[in-house]
């Protein structure tokens, strides 16, 4: 196995996918702190240890040992001082919302030590249009992972024209050490390699169900069986779950009807119900402890 650049990491926002980065570094073996703002989030946190770990075993045989040592690696905290004090590496997962970004960054720049390394898990927005509230714009740089990242396991590493090299390349590196196909982006590209190519059709998806062309479970039938795929795009929507597609529609309201009616969907039949996808057993459709479609 590549060893990690990094000793220790932080993530910031302990989310689906922040829960995920964390889980899955501290089972690679490195100590973590997951941080978030809201005392509540972490409280949950081992509930949520314990449904990945189903996953793990389900999907990489993990023993008990071994995710019983992960979560050993994990500490966490609401002081943003005390989660990045010993990180070499902070990786954000806040929402996506370029003014939660900027403020995070503004924020940690004032605390974090100085050779601490920045990568943003956005799935959407450019490393240029936050740089600016960055203190250290050559150790900044894009690591997007897909969900499910135990079994999905691409990260992507993008720079902007102002990330040093070596820090490009620990990121590949860091990615390799913790069972990641690195994706190495060349250019700046909103959205990346990934979401480029799936949002436009998850967003496909969602016009066809507000506009009431068809509903969720149809449309998902008809991309499985006529692509033989193995997921539709609601099932994906349940996967990343709720917040994150909510984000993205109300930043295209504005430009977009079918966003706009979108998003007040996902908060109206789902988001206000604490029907947040997969992770919280009910989005689209219904799911047990272990991640399984229960119809």
């Amino acid at each position: 196995m590549t060893t990690s650049p990094f000793d220790t990491v932080t993530v910031l926002g302990t989310g689906v996918l922040g829960s995920q980065i964390i889980f899955q570094t501290a089972y690679c073996g490195i100590p973590v702190v997951a941080y978030d703002i809201s005392d509540e989030a972490l409280d949950r946190l081992p509930e949520r240890w314990e449904q990945l770990k189903t996953y793990y075993r389900r999907d990489l045989q993990a023993t008990d040992e071994q995710l019983d040592a992960a979560v050993a690696r994990i500490s966490a905290t609401s002081d943003l001082a005390e989660a990045v004090a010993s990180a070499d590496l902070v990786i954000e997962a806040v929402p996506e919302t370029i003014a939660i970004k900027k403020s995070t960054y503004e924020a940690l720049s004032k605390v974090a030590p100085e050779h601490t390394v920045f990568a943003t898990n956005s799935s959407t927005l450019l490393l240029s249009d936050m740089v600016d509230a960055v203190d250290r714009p050559d150790k900044f740089v894009a690591l997007h992972f897909a969900n499910n990242i135990w079994v999905q396991n691409t990260a992507e590493i993008m720079r902007h024209e102002g990330t040093a090299d070596e820090v490009f390349e620990q990121l590949v590196q860091f990615a390799e050490a913790i069972g990641m196909v690195p994706i190495r982006v060349l250019k700046e590209q909103p959205g990346y390699v990934l979401n480029s190519l799936l949002v436009p059709f998850l967003n496909a998806a969602a016009a066809l169900l507000v506009k009431g062309v068809a509903d969720a479970p149809t449309i998902d039938l008809t991309w499985r069986r006529a692509t033989g795929a193995p997921k539709g795009p609601f099932e994906i929507y349940d996967i990343i779950g709720m917040v994150t597609p909510y984000n993205l529609a109300m930043a295209r309201a504005a430009e977009s009807p079918e966003s706009a009616a979108f998003a007040q969907f996902l908060k109206t039949n789902f988001i206000d119900q604490g029907k947040l996808g997969r992770a919280s057993g009910e989005g689209f459709y219904k799911y047990d402890a272990e991640g399984n479609r229960l119809d």
